[in-house]
């Protein structure tokens, strides 16, 4: 059933909130200031956003024991744009649900934007995520009983933001990302390029310290890759840090640095070549 005009963000908020990386916790009063000023105070911030030191996380320890991450270091600058590569099973994806919080390593340590991770409760965690992370999914992860405004002012909810401010940050991201005209729209009726959009919308609508993207362009075709490597692009340039996972060299190539990983540990991380970049 979709959402009626008077039912606005009260679709399933817990499904919502997983989806994205979030739980489903209110926001403090001082979180509701933050995510409104948040612009202001992260483009002054020098340093490091992200610091990640010997990370270790292995699966199912007891039965076949599955070493994703070997003692993985890896810090990205503010402003900078990683790129992630490396053969299926490398560690990629669960390296980004581990600085996002929503798994937790074996060893090593994890600082986004000077908090560490190791000394947050779940509560904290989930503060964390709503200061600091934007999260863009392979598959999008929308809600299609909810239109594009409706999804993107969601998380703006979630985040602290009162619902005119939420939908107004909303309807000014989809402009942003050439969405404009499909406010009303469900995804069922996007295409897969369009739902990107709206999907890396949603991750923006707490104007993250972290952009992660796990494999932003893999379930488009040539024509949604372009269209959303162009929109990262754009927000490189406008000072967003962001660390995506590909398995594309040409994606890769729009970034400042491709760290190659291999077997749960770096195995390259260097500038990319210009040659074979999408246009």
């Amino acid at each position: 059933m979709k959402a009626k005009s008077g039912d606005r963000h009260t679709m399933p908020v817990t499904r919502f909130a997983y989806a994205i990386g979030f739980a489903p916790h209110s926001p403090s009063p001082e979180e509701q200031t933050n995510v409104a000023s948040a612009s202001d105070t992260s483009a002054e911030t020098a340093g490091d956003v992200l610091t990640v030191q010997g990370l270790r996380r292995t699966f199912d320890p007891g039965h076949a024991p599955v070493r994703a991450l070997r003692g993985l270091d890896l810090t990205v600058a503010r402003g900078e744009f990683v790129a992630l590569m490396g053969p299926s099973g490398c560690g990629k994806s669960s390296l980004l649900k581990l600085i996002a919080g929503l798994d937790r390593p074996d060893g090593g340590s994890i600082v986004v934007d000077g908090e560490v991770l190791a000394d947050l409760d779940e509560d904290d965690l989930a503060r964390m995520r709503r200061r600091h992370i934007g999260f863009v999914f392979q598959f999008f992860e929308l809600l299609d009983d909810m239109t594009a405004l409706e999804n993107v002012a969601l998380a703006a909810v979630l985040c602290g933001l009162r619902r005119r401010q939420a939908d107004e940050r909303a309807a000014g991201l989809l402009d942003l990302l050439g969405m404009g005209d499909k406010l009303a729209s469900y995804p069922g009726v996007l295409s897969g390029g369009e739902r990107q959009r709206l999907a890396l919308a949603r991750a923006l609508a707490n104007d993250p310290t972290l952009l992660l993207a796990d494999e932003p362009t893999g379930a488009l075709d040539t024509i949604g890759t372009s269209e959303v490597l162009e929109l990262l692009r754009r927000l490189h340039r406008g000072g967003q840090t962001i660390l995506l996972v590909t398995h594309d060299p040409a994606v890769a190539a729009a970034a400042d640095r491709v760290v190659h990983l291999l077997d749960g540990r770096i195995a390259a991380d260097a500038s990319p070549p210009d040659a074979g970049a999408l246009p």
